[in-house]
């Protein structure tokens, strides 16, 4: 049998909160999902946007209107600084949209990731002021560590406003305005708003100030479309506050009220709009707008979520498209390079490397290997990270890179690319990139380092689950070090990765229309974790198909009908071919072929129980 956590072990409806036993009546099941994710009244499920937390708890966000409002009355420039992701570029299109409307003079930057790195930068601020001359420069999704950028900026008689929502343990900086639900004096009660969910509450405050007054406002909330997106693809925590904004935004696309570019880049995808669900918004959308930022520059991802021309957000969509190949093509030459390393070190016994270690063909240098085998010997003997780098590696994919050896490993992942990949001596700039497993703040963890060793890092920020890093090539060993300490320090508990089901399903539960229903019934993703089951079943019949997806048909307890099951890129060594029965944890999926819709379950995980 699989080795199993619930989220709920309630089997029947007197065991659920008192709240939610009336739903229980109508599904037993969908209650238990709803108390095995923390809710204990329907209310909390309610997606109306009058739920949404009030403006006014944002810290410093009467001030940012106040000057928005005076800026746009008085003609004066605006620059707006964003970021390189999908939540920095829905962020900087929900703000020139929103201010455009109410008659601002307002413009766009978005730093070149391989030019000026992250955040307002003084470099940043220099081009900006040499190609806008802006009276005020508003960041969104950056900003918050941004302390030398505020100073040149202001050295200029520049007004900052900093709309962020990334994590600090600094003093803020002084900027005229600073609106993030997590800086140090903000008593937001949500603290999961991302960037773009900042922006929106600014545009939002911003609009009814002027409304109250009789200027030229606009209706934000039908840029929810932009919301949505840079709220999933950011990983945002979907606590209620996201989940009602995701659910305004999701409904508009379906309904085809929303950008162009979002219609085109779905066109691209070949997705129809009106079947769309939230987690389309991490998988098929914000791939391609991040791989503009990751591969060229996120001019081309802002402009196609601004063109109101359906040709030009077809052709911008084209070229997102595009670079998204281009970026898949890269990152799996550099995964399947990861995957050697770290399959390398540890297999090996010894710390001396043979010039040839790679088995893969890569070629890696006899130096980079030497510092992969002593950095990470520790790391893979106690099993608490992975850190890699590689010259040829490239800054824009190290991200998914990183997510993946997570995931695979279950381990926290660093993947580091120079800066620069033509300048790679000891004393030039590597980043990196990371992300974690629960219960390891990643982001903690390595100013947990710079702490102990100031000297070791130059730059770093981010979240629980990611973070970003630079520091000099040669102090990479150093780090490794110091990192494995911090995880040396934590509970072995936290490494064990732990597997959630939603327990057993019902016979009636079988049915399109349940798969259909539960699909619909919440804004399910990061922090409200897509439902997930398992039940032993017995196997009527089975096939490989393509060798690697495993197709099995089943049979489960009073339910009248074979149910088919998927298990993709399953290891076929690993299939007995005696199965009689098996413990599946799975998801329900509806099947589309030829015109036909079928009942599907995704097999995340299987064991043999019992052999023909």
């Amino acid at each position: 049998m699989l080795n199993l956590t619930p989220r709920n072990t309630s089997t029947r409806i007197d065991e659920l909160p008192a709240a939610l036993q009336p739903l229980a009546a109508q599904s037993l099941t969908l209650a238990r999902l709803y108390a095995g994710r923390g809710i204990t009244a329907p209310d909390e499920l309610e997606t109306g946007l009058s739920g949404l937390l009030p403006a006014d708890m944002l810290h410093g966000i009467t001030e940012a209107v106040r000057l928005l409002d005076i800026a746009i009355d008085d003609g004066q420039r605006i620059l707006i600084v964003g970021d390189f992701d999908c939540d920095g570029a829905t962020s900087t299109a929900l703000m020139m949209r929103a201010l455009t409307k109410m008659g601002a003079v307002v413009d766009f930057l978005v730093p070149d990731r391989f030019k000026y790195g992250y955040g307002l930068t003084p470099e940043i601020v220099e081009l900006g002021i040499e190609t806008y001359q802006p009276d005020v420069i508003v960041t969104v999704d950056n900003g918050i560590s941004s302390h030398e950028g505020v100073a040149r900026a202001q050295a200029d008689g520049i007004t900052v406003i900093i709309t962020d929502h990334h994590l600090t343990t600094k003093e803020t900086p002084p900027a005229e305005a600073v609106v993030n639900p997590n800086q140090l004096d903000c008593n937001f009660t949500s603290k999961a708003l991302v960037g773009v969910g900042v922006a929106f509450y600014v545009l939002g405050r911003l609009a009814k100030l002027r409304r109250d007054a009789g200027k030229s406002t606009v209706q934000v909330s039908q840029y929810l479309d932009l919301v949505a997106l840079g709220t999933i693809a950011d990983v945002g925590v979907l606590d209620k506050n996201n989940r009602i904004l995701v659910h305004h935004g999701l409904s508009a696309i379906r309904q085809g009220r929303c950008c162009m570019g979002i219609l085109a880049l779905l066109e691209q995808a070949g997705r129809d709009p009106k079947q769309l669900h939230a987690q389309d918004f991490g998988f098929v959308l914000g791939p391609r707008i991040n791989a503009a930022g990751r591969m060229d520059n996120m001019r081309i991802g802002i402009e196609c979520l601004l063109t109101e021309d359906w040709s030009t957000a077809q052709r911008l969509a084209q070229e997102l498209e595009q670079l998204n190949r281009t970026r898949r093509h890269v990152e799996g030459e550099m995964r399947a390079q990861a995957d050697s390393i770290v399959q390398t070190l540890a297999t090996e016994t010894d710390i001396e490397v043979d010039e040839n270690t790679s088995d893969s063909g890569d070629d890696i240098t006899q130096e980079v290997n030497t510092q992969f085998a002593t950095t990470h010997k520790t790391s893979h003997t106690d099993t608490r990270s992975i850190v890699l780098y590689q010259d040829d590696w490239h800054q824009g994919v190290i991200g998914i890179v990183a997510g993946r050896l997570k995931e695979s490993h279950y381990l926290p992942s660093i993947v580091f690319a120079p800066a620069d990949t033509e300048q790679t001596g000891e004393d030039d700039a590597i980043k990196g990139s990371a992300r974690s497993i629960a219960g390891v703040h990643i982001r903690d963890a390595i100013e947990q380092v710079a702490e102990r060793q100031p000297d070791l890092i130059s730059h770093f920020g981010g979240h629980a689950m990611a973070a970003g890093l630079t520091l000099k090539r040669r102090n990479f060993e150093p780090f490794v070090a110091a990192f494995n300490e911090v995880m040396a320090q934590m509970d072995d508990d936290v490494f064990a990765e732990q597997k959630f089901t939603d327990g057993p399903l019902q016979a009636g539960d079988f049915s399109l229309w349940f798969a259909e229903h539960l699909a619909d019934a919440s804004i399910w993703g990061h922090g409200f974790a897509p439902p997930i089951f398992d039940g032993v079943f017995e196997v009527l019949s089975f096939k490989i198909l393509k060798d690697k997806h495993l197709k099995l048909s089943l049979r489960y307890p009073d339910v009248q009908y074979p149910i088919e099951a998927i298990c993709f890129n399953f290891d076929n060594d690993a299939w007995d071919y005696r199965a009689k029965k098996v413990h599946l944890l799975f998801q329900l999926d509806i099947n589309e072929w030829n015109g036909k819709q079928s009942l599907q379950l995704m097999v995340k995980d299987l064991a043999v129980v019992e052999q023909g």
